[in-house]
This record gives C-alpha cells, structure tokens and sequence, in this order.
C-alpha cells in the first residue's frame, strides 16, 4: 500500500472496530469493503483479545483498497480500575503479542463458564448442549454472546436486559490481563499502545480531571504512548479534554468509532471527525510514525 495518500483530509480514519472475533458481526472478510464504502481510507479492526483479523485481511486487500494496520484491543483491570488497551502496528507473528492474547482468551473462557455456571445455579438458566458448544467454540465469546442466548430461549426480552440484570451480577476481581501487561505485549511486538475511550470506565463511571491526568500518567510509565482522543461517545468537551493531555505529556492522538455491526448503534466512522476537523499534532505523528507498519 501507498504510504503517499492524503489522510490529513476529512473523516477518514477509523482504528476502532469488531469483528466476529470477538463481538462484531460482520466477519473480518467483510470489513474491507465496508470500509471502502463508507469512504474510510485508513482502517484497523481492534477485536477483543484477538489478532485473528490482522492475519486474515491483509492478503484480501487489492491495490485501490483502504490501508490496513494491525489492531488488538485488550480488556484490562487492577487494583484501580478497568482500562481497554488499544494495540496498533504490531507484528502478529511475534512471541509478545500472541502470548498475551492467549492469556486474555484464556480468562475470558474462564469467566464464560463462570457466568453459565451462575446463571443456572442461581437463575435456573439452561441452554441446549448444542448452543453451548457453539458459543464455547467461537473465537472470543463474552457477555453479549451469552445475552444473546438468553433472549433467544427467552429468558430476558432483550441483550441489553440480560446483561445488566443478570450477567453483570457476576464479578471478577483477578481474571483480567493487567494494563502493564497488555502494553509490554504490544510494546515488546513492534507496536504502539493507545489508551482507547479514555474518559469510559467501568459500567457508566466518567473519569475527567485530576483522575483522568493521574490514570494517564501511570499508564504512560508501563509504556503507554497515546489516547483514543476522537471516538463515537464522546461529546466536544470530553475530546477537548482529552486532546488537551494528549498535547501536554506529548502522546499521539487516535480516532475509532468502535464499531460493532448490527451489536451496536454506531456506523463506520462515526468517531468525531468531520470535513472540517483539523488534526492535531499527536494524530499527524501517529499517522505519519504508524505507516512504518502499515499493511
């Protein structure tokens, strides 16, 4: 692919999106062409704790198709807090990337068989053998996979209902890849970590402020080297603020609508950008240093 084009131009960009990888549902076979029609000339699909798509697209793409970089996002937590950890421009053949993907699918399987356990232990829920071993066969399956099935066999009338009154009734404390681990993984493959929807939380916490500077200044000291600045649930100020940071400690700048398919209410590139945006310093320099790795 050209490293020559003009991205500097327009809502063009888009380094946020799902897969049936983890919990898209348009396979990675897909995205390329949608991707051309919505007029996106750079693109990355950031599957959770999978970096499946970033072996299947890349011999798909033809000369006139969008520009491609690897992409991973890694659901993390600690002692204070969760974080999504976005990966980008790694080498998918690396020791460092893949290990730490197969610790976060290992988890997650954990807490799929955990969350089925609780359901029918204490709700009485049960499903077929055979769902259950097609949804236990998927690449990565979470939490709207098993609502899915719960609205399916009719236990709760919609996947939203099924997740927050009954399968966000399990927590866990342990089960996450840590974000210094999810950033060494990236970092120690050749790519860059990217802190995605910075101000998001966990459930519907807002973190701003004071709390939003030291979060970033701890992750900044594991390696982290950007902020998702431009994203589709951010109002004007909260991409100010974060536009702000991304300027005073230097860190590069990144769009992502967060696509999910038919799972989520967002289209591809609906991320804050417009015709009109003009582009920070931080996402010239990510657009510019990221084409070293570019498909």
């Amino acid at each position: 692919m050209s490293a020559q084009k003009n991205i500097l131009q327009g809502p063009v960009i888009d380094l946020h999106m799902h897969t049936t990888v983890s919990d898209g549902t348009d396979l990675p076979e897909e995205i390329p062409a949608k991707v051309k029609e919505h007029g996106i000339r750079l693109f990355s699909i950031t599957d959770h704790d999978a970096i499946k798509a970033a072996l299947i697209v890349p011999p798909l793409l033809k000369e006139g198709d969008p520009d491609f970089i690897t992409g991973v996002e890694f659901s993390c937590k600690d002692e204070l807090g969760k974080y999504h950890i976005l990966g980008y421009g790694y080498d998918p053949r690396l020791p460092s990337i893949n290990e730490t993907v197969q610790k976060g699918h290992n988890l997650r399987m954990k807490k799929v068989h955990a969350r089925l356990d609780f359901l029918k232990e204490r709700f009485g829920f049960s499903f077929p053998q055979g769902e259950l071993n097609k949804l236990l066969t998927q690449d990565n399956p979470g939490k709207p996979h098993i609502a899915n099935l719960m609205v399916k066999y009719g236990y709760a009338k919609t996947k939203e209902e099924a997740i927050l009154d009954y399968i966000n009734q399990v927590h866990f404390h342990s089960e996450y890849v840590r974000p210094e681990e999810a950033i060494a993984g990236i970092l120690g493959s050749g790519g860059i970590p990217i802190l995605a929807h910075p101000a998001y939380g966990s459930g519907d916490q807002l973190i701003l402020g004071e709390e939003m500077e030291e979060r970033l200044v701890r992750l900044m000291g594991f390696g982290l080297k950007g902020l998702e600045s431009f994203y589709s649930g951010f109002t004007p100020k909260i991409t100010n603020e974060m536009l702000g940071l991304a300027e005073k400690y230097g860190l590069y700048v990144t769009a992502g609508s967060d696509y999910h398919g038919r799972n989520k209410l967002i289209t591809l590139g609906d991320n804050g950008l417009s015709e009109d945006t003009v582009y920070p310093e931080g996402m010239k320099r990510f657009l510019e240093d990221v084409r070293r790795h570019e498909v």
